[in-house]
């Protein structure tokens, strides 16, 4: 696993495609919470499983798997 420490708020989060996921809100109980306002979140915040999470770098949340597969998997609670 990544060292999820290093993920900020307001960094970018990519599926392993490169395609954008969303942007970070904060991390909290072992998921990323993603901001409502970004424009691939429609208005509601999602979360994501840190387990997700392949690396950090760049200030950019990178995923192990493509960004469709994470958008089916996310929940809103």
């Amino acid at each position: 696993m990544a060292d999820v420490a290093q993920i900020q708020e307001h960094a970018e989060v990519v599926g392993s495609d490169g395609v954008h996921v969303g942007t970070v809100d904060h991390v909290d109980k072992g998921e990323i919470k993603l901001t409502k306002r970004d424009a691939a979140a429609g208005g509601l915040h999602h979360y994501i499983p840190l387990d997700f999470v392949q690396s950090v770098t760049d200030g950019k949340v990178h995923l192990d798997r493509p960004a469709d597969e994470v958008k089916r998997e996310w929940s809103t609670s």
